[in-house]
C-alpha cells in the first residue's frame, strides 16, 4: 500500500479507501463486511469511510464494531452530517443544533472517542455557512473531530467556506469527497484546480461508477444476481450498450497490461497528484484485494491516450 498526505495536512492516507455506502448495514450482511474491512486493513488500508446516513446509522455500527479489534491510532476513520436523520425540523442539515447533536450520535454508534474527518454531506443553503464553519470549528476544539471536510460542494461553496474560515480565524477544509471516475470527470475543470491552490485533498467515491468499471456487466447479458445492481435501486441508464462497448475496449486495454479494468480504472484516477484516495466499496474481501493491486500501478503516456481516446469517443 501507498500513502498520500490529505491536502495540505500532515495527514496521511491510503491510496485505497474502503467506505460504506450502499453495502454496509444494508445488502451486505454483516459477516462478509468484516471480512472486507479486515482484508482492508491486512492490505495496508488505514482510511475508512461511513456516514451518519447510511442505514440510518447501521452502517456506522458495523464499521466500528470491524475497526475496534485495532488499535485507534493505526487507521483514518470518516463519517458525515447533513442528511436526513428523523421526522423532526431539525433532523437534518448543517445547522449547529444538528452538527452537534449528529456527531455525539455517530461517536456513539462508531465506539470511539474521535472522529478523524467529519465531512459535511452537501451544502445546506438554509443554514448560513459561518454558523456551520464555527460549529466544526468547536468540534475541532474540543477534540472530537480533528479534521472538516465537504462532499459535492461546488467550487463558489468551497471558496466562500475558505473566505470565512480566514476571516475569522476558524479550522479550514483540508478534503473534498466528490464522484470521480472515467464516466463522470467533472472535478476536472475547477474542483482539482481549487484544491491545489486552496491546499485540500480528493478522496473520490464512485471510482468504478458503482461496478459498471469492473467488466461484471456485458452487452446483451443479464445482470448478474449478485452485483449491486440487482440488489439496490439503481440507475439503469448507466448500463446502456455505448458505456458497456467503452468498458470492452477498457477491458481490452487492461488485457495488454496484465492488469484487471478496475485496475485500470483505479490507477488512472490515482494519477492525479490532487486525489489522495479512491474510495471503493466492497462485498467480499477478494474485491478488497483486487482494488488494492492497482496502487504502484504506472501509466505510460500512450496508454493514458488510448483511454482518452476510448472515453472520447
Amino acid at each position: 500500500m501507498k500513502y498520500r498526505k490529505l491536502g495540505n495536512s500532515g495527514l496521511k492516507v491510503s491510496e485505497i479507501s474502503l467506505g460504506s455506502w450502499l453495502t454496509y448495514g444494508g445488502y451486505v450482511g454483516d459477516d462478509p463486511a468484516v471480512r472486507s474491512i479486515e482484508q482492508a486493513y491486512d492490505l495496508g488500508v488505514n482510511f475508512f469511510d461511513t456516514a451518519n446516513m447510511y442505514e440510518r446509522g447501521e452502517a456506522e455500527k458495523v464499521m466500528g464494531k470491524a475497526l475496534s479489534a485495532y488499535n485507534r491510532d493505526s487507521y483514518v476513520l470518516a463519517t458525515k452530517v447533513f442528511n436526513k436523520m428523523g421526522e423532526g425540523p431539525n433532523d437534518r442539515g448543517l445547522s449547529r443544533k444538528h452538527i452537534m447533536e449528529q456527531c455525539e450520535a455517530s461517536l456513539k454508534r462508531l465506539g470511539t472517542d474521535y472522529i478523524d474527518i467529519y465531512y459535511c454531506h452537501r451544502y445546506d443553503p438554509e443554514t448560513p455557512l459561518e454558523e456551520t464553519l464555527r460549529a466544526l470549528d468547536d468540534l475541532v476544539t474540543q477534540g472530537k473531530v480533528l479534521y472538516i471536510g465537504v462532499s459535492e460542494w461546488t467550487p463558489a461553496q468551497i471558496v466562500d467556506a475558505y473566505a470565512i474560515a480566514d476571516r475569522l480565524l476558524l479550522d479550514k477544509l483540508i478534503v473534498n469527497q466528490p464522484v470521480y471516475n472515467m464516466f463522470n470527470r467533472y472535478i476536472e475543470k475547477e474542483i482539482i484546480p481549487l484544491g491545489l491552490s486552496k491546499g485540500f485533498g480528493q478522496v473520490v467515491f464512485s471510482p468504478l461508477a458503482q461496478g459498471l468499471l469492473t467488466g461484471k456487466y456485458r452487452i446483451g447479458q443479464p445482470i448478474p444476481a449478485d452485483s449491486r445492481a440487482a440488489s439496490k435501486n439503481w440507475d439503469e441508464k448507466r448500463l446502456n450498450d455505448a458505456a458497456l462497448q467503452k468498458v470492452e475496449q477498457l477491458s481490452r486495454v487492461a488485457d495488454e497490461l496484465g492488469i484487471q479494468v478496475s485496475q485500470l480504472a483505479l490507477a488512472w484516477i490515482l494519477r492525479q497528484s490532487n486525489v489522495a484516495s479512491a474510495l471503493v466499496g466492497a462485498s467480499r474481501p477478494e474485491q478488497v484485494t483486487e482494488n488494492c493491486a492497482a496502487v504502484g500501478i504506472e501509466l505510460s503516456s500512450d496508454v493514458l491516450s488510448a483511454i482518452e481516446a476510448i472515453l472520447q469517443g
